[in-house]
């Protein structure tokens, strides 16, 4: 343990740290009210990362599948419990978390594995993991959020639909497209601008690194394609999931009191 905390430069570390104390000062002057997150945003991160760059030397070491299982697991859990906070007031939001993220990881990781683009070991899969992992969660979060809020405020003309014969699906599918369409739009403008306004972070990291632009240019493509496709599925089956639960087996609207709440909360 001590060992591997004396191969961290804290000199730079501590450099770069000043940008924290800086951004913190800027909001303590403008009253933004984040000073406190701030703080504990930036020492949480760094205790976090100590800790599972400490884990993830023991389980490289050890090249364990079942520790590598184990860490996807509990990216998944952290996941779903985060995302499902920002669909306050949906029932069953733990559920639909759980599927959406876990159906976007496995369906992205199995195609990644099956194609042999990486191998299944823990120095690919469990970094590749929390990429996928991540980005699923925040297209989640936002699917549900939106689908929620938009259900809520097109709830007339969502029973209009439904008393002219129209189904649960029928009536609520532009809502659907609406929030599926507006959580892809982050991933797709980024990766129609990548290399072009920044070199994110895959790349980045493999130049400081000392890897050759090129090798670092294809490990980023296939990272780019890898989070569409991620974000894809997430956000898709997010919809689907999320959708089921505002209407009855008779095709009938349920708000419950919760959802409102929910909103309100946001």
């Amino acid at each position: 343990m001590t060992g591997f905390f004396m191969t961290i430069d804290w000199a730079r570390i501590g450099a770069s740290l000043s940008l924290v104390v800086a951004a913190g000062a800027l909001g303590y002057w403008q009253h933004a009210g984040l000073t406190g997150d701030l703080v504990i945003a930036t020492v949480r991160s760094f205790f976090q990362l100590i800790a599972i760059g400490y884990a993830l030397e023991l389980i490289f070491a050890q090249d364990s599948l079942l520790w590598t299982l184990t860490i996807i697991v509990v990216m998944l859990a952290v996941a779903a419990y985060t995302s499902a906070q920002r669909g306050k007031g949906i029932p069953h939001a733990m559920f639909i978390t759980n599927a959406s993220i876990g159906t976007g990881a496995a369906l992205t990781i199995g195609l990644l594995v099956g194609l042999r683009v990486f191998e299944f070991s823990p120095r690919y899969t469990i970094p590749i993991a929390g990429m996928v992992i991540g980005n699923s969660m925040t297209t989640c979060s936002l699917v549900m959020a939106r689908l929620r809020d938009d259900v809520l405020a097109h709830r007339n003309q969502i029973e209009t639909a439904l008393a002219l014969g129209a189904t649960g699906k029928q009536a609520v599918t532009p809502i659907v497209r609406r929030a599926v369409r507006a959580a892809m739009v982050p991933i797709i403008d980024t990766t129609k601008t990548v290399g072009l306004i920044k070199l994110p972070g895959a790349m980045t990291g493999m130049i400081l690194a000392g890897a050759s632009p090129m090798a670092a240019v294809q490990l980023q493509i296939i990272v780019m394609y890898m989070l569409v496709g991620a974000t894809a599925f997430t956000g898709l089956a997010a919809a689907y999931f999320t959708a089921r639960v505002f209407f009855s087996q008779a095709h009938q609207l349920v708000l419950p009191p919760s959802v409102q709440q929910g909103a309100d909360a946001a």
